[in-house]
């Protein structure tokens, strides 16, 4: 059987603050739980592994079955909503990373109705459908100049329907869409193809204005009949992310021409069109076509591959020059002060100890340990996509700051405004109206946040009504009774369950589910699973030693990775370790084993990875 795997990252406020000891559930596609795990102060878990199908069949498309397994995650912490993710394709030797966005619950909200569920499904290279994308890389509305939208606001659903908008950085957003478009196990020159493709598209939106020239308030939508797929709240799947990490800020265009060309594309097989086939992307790639040779067999032969580093609402410009440890100089100093600052909500960051402006052994740690926890390749250089990245995270860190500062001086209480506010309106309570959207756009991407002027105005209304469909109100864009009550208890349940920043609490360990046997004592269940007798009478609520035949426990186990396994017949201890790339004597270490004998129905954990 083949092995993938999935790790949880618990996070809020656009990854400004990790969740620390979340409790995580990894469920198979009948709800039987396989893990129980705890976040780390970085709010994720270690990575699991799972069952699933041969990578082969992911790879053919003719293939009628499911080249994927489907499994679920719920995650729960206090003062947070519960979320629920089912249908997470797991592949064949891939790593997902689950981001789960976690929703401090309102003062008043009653934590039995607030779980938020989540599909994810399979990509759109599986689905039937035709694709009917139209645009232009030349159009008489368009930008100055090829720039990177941050963040990206993205419909979800067809143009004109009443569907939300998100807001997204934009190298999440085309993670995103490449894990929801094709599989990640696909030959690297045919996935860098494929995320050409989806980046070009995207600033080919952009730079077009192509809906914002229809007079609507969304860059694109996730509708693959008109644009490309979007899934909120997916996995992304590690072979995609570092290639998104490799190409961010480059695009085809045609020689002679600015312009993103429109890289329209489909699957190929179920539906064809005139741009890229995606299972067509495959077939050249194992016949030795680079990623441009690829485009090119689909797109003029005149394209070739451009860069933009022109990124919206990022503090300081990428310098153009990756840096390492030996740089020395204002942009090193800058990264330094982006690190530190990160690390008072990320303490697993090591301090800084190089002098500033000298990128020594310290800075180079802390660049490694940062990009490690957002998913980066841990190489210790700061190129574009990890200096983005910092910039993203920084500055929505030290927003939280300053809104904190904000909602001090303005005296924010407990009793709302008693004014009904509409398109028009000024003054303080309009000053108050827009600092609490603004609080509130942190934790829910779908309600944009205002500028903060004391003008009615239709940016404010706009918040306004998402924030309404949000919470379930009449979307009228009037801030009466109701909605102010709304507004005030989801912003006293942020100030009241949002952790401080700081180091975290949690013990960062899991737990795994062990029936008592007989002759079984509390100590020599601590040696068998590398614990204490204290970690396992805390985790179980004990006040004595005395157990029962029978007794489930739940026994708190170190990070090593491993995958529960149930014995069936014919099973051995050299075919499991064969299975899972393992030793027999790895095995029997992990279980407290001193015999090679197995009982069916017996439950091993596998070490793997």
């Amino acid at each position: 059987m083949a092995i993938g795997y999935l790790q949880i990252q618990a996070r809020t406020a656009q990854e400004a603050i990790p969740i620390d000891g979340a409790r995580v559930l990894v469920l198979d596609d009948e709800a039987n739980t396989l893990y129980r795990l705890t976040t780390n102060n970085s709010g994720e878990t270690r990575a699991v592994a799972l069952e699933t199908v041969d990578r082969s069949f992911s790879l053919n498309p003719d293939y009628q079955g499911i080249p994927y397994a489907n499994y679920g995650v719920t995650v729960e912490a206090p003062g947070f909503r519960s979320v629920s993710v089912t249908k997470i394709p797991i592949f064949d030797g891939e790593t997902a990373v689950l981001p789960v966005t976690m929703m401090p619950l309102g003062e008043t909200q009653p934590r039995q109705t607030s779980e938020i569920n989540i599909t994810v499904g399979p990509p759109a290279v599986a689905m039937g459908g035709d694709r009917d994308q139209e645009g232009s890389s030349a159009d008489a509305r368009i930008l100055r100049q090829v720039v990177i939208p941050n963040p990206i606001t993205v419909h979800l659903g067809a143009p004109g329907s009443p569907a939300a908008n998100v807001q997204v950085s934009f190298s999440d957003y085309v993670k995103n869409a490449a894990s929801s478009e094709v599989y990640p196990t696909w030959p690297e020159a045919a996935l860098k193809a494929n995320v050409y493709a989806i980046m070009t598209f995207a600033l080919n939106r952009i730079y077009t204005e192509w809906y914002k020239s229809q007079g609507y308030d969304f860059d694109i939508t996730n509708n693959t009949a008109f644009d490309q797929y979007y899934v909120p709240g997916r996995a992304i799947y590690d072979s995609i992310s570092q290639i998104v990490d490799e190409l961010f800020g480059e695009y085809v265009r045609r020689q002679g021409q600015e312009a993103p060309y429109f890289t329209s594309f489909c699957n190929g097989t179920t539906a064809t069109c005139q741009g890229m086939s995606q299972w067509g992307t495959v077939s050249l790639a194992e016949r030795g076509y680079s990623p441009l040779q690829i485009l090119r067999n689909y797109y003029p032969r005149d394209i070739e591959i451009a860069q933009t580093n022109i990124v919206t609402n990022i503090l300081t410009s990428y310098p153009g020059t990756a840096l390492r440890q030996g740089s020395s100089g204002l942009d090193v100093q800058t990264i330094q002060t982006y690190l530190n600052r990160i690390r008072r909500n990320y303490p697993a960051i090591p301090a800084i100890t190089d002098p500033a402006g000298t990128f020594g052994e310290s800075t180079r740690a802390a660049v490694e340990k940062f990009q490690s926890i957002f998913k980066l390749t841990p190489d210790g250089i700061v190129g574009k996509s990890t200096w983005y990245t910092l910039s993203i995270i920084y500055s929505a860190v030290t927003r939280l700051a300053e809104l904190d500062s904000e909602g001090t001086t303005l005296g924010i209480g407990t009793v709302p405004p008693s004014t009904v506010l509409r398109q028009g309106s000024r003054g303080q309570d309009v000053i108050t109206l827009q600092y609490l959207l603004n609080v509130v756009s942190r934790y829910y991407s779908d309600v944009p946040a205002p500028a903060q002027d004391g003008i009615f105005g239709s940016g404010t209304r706009q918040s306004v009504v998402a924030f309404q469909q949000a919470t379930d109100l009449d979307p009228d864009g009037i801030v009466g009774p109701r909605t102010w009550q709304a507004l005030y208890n989801i912003y006293l349940g942020i100030q009241e369950n949002v952790p401080t920043p700081g180091p975290g609490t949690g013990t960062g360990t899991d737990t795994v589910t062990y029936t008592v046997q007989a002759g079984d004592s509390l100590w020599l269940i601590a040696q068998r699973y590398d614990t204490t007798v204290n970690a396992i009478k805390q985790a179980n609520g004990l006040t004595s030693d005395a157990l029962k035949i029978g007794q489930i426990l739940q026994i708190p186990v170190s990070s090593a990775p491993y995958v529960e396994y149930t014995v069936r017949a014919g099973d051995t201890l050299w075919e499991l370790a064969r299975r899972y790339d393992t030793t027999v004597t790895a095995i029997m270490q992990a279980n407290g084993l001193t015999s090679s004998l197995l009982q069916i129905g017996q439950v091993l954990r596998i070490p793997v990875g």
